[in-house]
């Protein structure tokens, strides 16, 4: 039997030891907000934006928090959700919100032969020149999450480093090291960084740019 978008969110918020107040914060609302919605049933259903940063945020299908089925998506298009959010290719910078811009349509066959879960993947804009040529400023990229739950392999990926969220390429090294590298000779390197100390937000599987 198909869970109750209120159940399945307070099961996601128990198994995650997360609170009410705490979530509502999350998504711009008042302290209230997640309790009113799961026991009083106000409001009816989610908001979009509400919507879209819970189902972020617990890495979860947002059809399981109510979204209907987009027509977009049995007509073969997968609408893939533009965080107004930007990862820093230069200096670094910090974002605290996620905020949905837009969505932009993908081929879903295309999109399964590339290996992805349409679930799992989200775009964001490249703010900065450090990883130019492959990678400009003002570039669309589409973050595959789940490489969140995975082993680093190499390649580039969106990161939080020391509380800024960047876009950088990854290499492995011994003892759980990571070389956090710049594609741009002209922007520095970490050749040697704690891999602790490195949340990756996930792999950069597609990009795309106004010519």
């Amino acid at each position: 039997m198909e869970e109750e978008p209120r159940a399945a969110l307070e099961r996601l918020i128990l198994e995650s030891g997360e609170d009410f107040a705490g979530l509502s914060k999350l998504v711009g609302r008042n302290p209230a907000y997640i309790q009113q919605f799961i026991k009083r049933g106000t409001p009816k259903k989610l908001p979009e934006t509400e919507r879209g940063i819970l189902a972020r945020y617990f890495g979860v299908d947002e059809a399981l928090l109510g979204k209907a089925p987009d027509a977009a998506v049995t007509s073969g298009i997968r609408l893939i959700p533009k965080l107004a959010v930007g990862a820093s290719a230069g200096a670094g910078a910090i974002h605290d919100g996620e905020a949905l811009a837009g969505k932009i349509g993908f081929d879903e066959k295309w999109l399964r032969r590339m290996g992805l879960d349409t679930a799992k993947l989200s775009l964001i804009r490249v703010d900065g020149e450090s990883m130019s040529p492959t990678l400009n400023h003002g570039d669309d990229i589409m973050v595959d999450n789940r490489a969140a739950a995975q082993a680093v392999r190499d390649g580039i990926h969106v990161i939080r480093l020391d509380d800024m969220l960047m876009v950088k390429r990854l290499a492995q090294g011994p003892r759980g090291r990571l070389s956090v590298l710049s594609d741009n000779p002209n922007y520095p390197d970490w050749p040697d960084v704690d891999g602790a100390t490195v949340t990756v937000i996930g792999r950069v599987v597609w990009a795309g740019r106004r010519l």
